[in-house]
């Protein structure tokens, strides 16, 4: 039976991925739960497993006393005596008892125990692994869509797609394969909860990173990105090799590999702009795909005045004010966009003012 019991301590390590030392120290404790509540003890009582022959011990603390009242937590001075002759009233000693004397509800409780402490394990080493997973991409298996939240299957645990993680006309059908961005991991009375991101820049990042080569050796860098999840996305990236286009590598041949990120994002329209130290020439490559004609920089208060040609004012400022947003967020800096017509009526008006 001994054996058996260390063995299958040993597959439960295996399989469950749950240390001995603490498979061990639940049954020690299921043990000591089992004693009090055989025995309706509240003493000091602890257990010993030797776990190389799987043999069970457990021992009460017994106070030595004239004439015993209560024979759980007491012990007569003549049997005290009996063990060692020294013993005084007073003292107290550990006596051993027998686990095969619990009763069934004894031994239920001990059984609960154990599987309460087991839980916990899984739950803990859950939550350890996942925990460096933050700020990571997985690929997760749609669950089920429940009040506006989808419910995914994360590998041994899942995870929680909020309604406003999601990106925008996006639909989710049971045991559909998408890769989601880990936001946070939170700990739980019923284990890990993990909510998961398909809006977050980070995903975008993540996605380059799996296709790119080149930013995976760190040869190309992605220096900032702007999105706004489910329309239009941009990304400056940087090469410190000048024999790297550094934009070529994230486009790929043909296309394909921000092709492969623009099907993940169902169809996210994508700008890849190459970094410049130049603060005017990355803000003018921020506002692509329009044609800048001039860019005034003002340092002190981190201002830029654009200037484009009449024709592409509308493409420069985007729909709704998004290509001028989303540049604004990638650059840092804040975009003012003049067509050439306003920028020349407002010279004229200067010097006519001077004048």
């Amino acid at each position: 039976m001994n054996a058996e019991f260390i063995e299958a301590l040993n597959s439960l390590e295996k399989e469950r991925g749950i240390s001995k030392d603490v498979l061990l120290s639940a049954i020690e404790a299921a043990l000591i739960s089992a004693y009090k509540r055989n025995y309706n003890s509240t003493g000091n009582v602890r257990a010993e497993i030797d776990v190389q022959t799987g043999e069970i011990r457990i021992y009460a603390s017994k106070t030595v006393v004239e004439k015993v009242e209560n024979p759980t937590v007491e012990i007569s001075i003549d049997k005290a005596r009996e063990i060692n002759h020294l013993y005084e009233i007073g003292d107290v000693l550990e006596v051993e008892a027998k686990a095969k004397d619990f009763g069934r509800i004894a031994a239920q409780t001990a059984k609960q125990v154990v599987v309460q402490r087991i839980r916990e394990a899984e739950r803990g080493n859950i939550y350890e692994e996942y925990i460096e997973k933050e700020n990571e991409i997985l690929t997760a298996i749609v669950q089920h869509v429940e009040k506006g939240n989808a419910y995914v299957e994360l590998g041994k645990t899942d995870g929680i797609l909020m309604a406003n993680e999601m990106i925008p006309n996006e639909t989710y059908n049971n045991n559909d394969r998408i890769k989601v961005y880990v936001l946070e991991v939170r700990k739980d009375n019923k284990g890990p909860q993990i909510l998961v991101s398909r809006t977050h820049p980070g995903l975008v990042k993540r996605l380059f990173e799996l296709e790119v080569p080149e930013i995976q050796s760190g040869v190309v860098q992605i220096k900032s990105i702007a999105r706004e999840a489910g329309f239009r996305t941009k990304v400056s990236v940087y090469s410190s090799d000048s024999t790297i286009d550094a934009v070529g590598s994230c486009v790929g041949q043909r296309g394909a590999r921000v092709e492969r990120i623009v099907n993940e994002l169902h169809n996210e329209k994508i700008d890849i702009i190459e970094y410049d130290h130049d603060s005017a020439i990355y803000i003018a490559k921020a506002l692509s795909p329009a044609k800048v004609l001039m860019v005034y920089i003002n340092e002190d208060e981190k201002a830029a005045r654009v200037i484009v040609p009449d024709t592409q004012l509308s493409l420069a400022i985007g729909k709704e004010g998004q290509n001028a947003r989303l540049a604004a967020k990638l650059t840092g800096w804040k975009i003012d966009i003049k067509s050439q017509s306003q920028a020349e009526d407002a010279l004229d008006l200067m010097e006519e003012t001077e004048e």
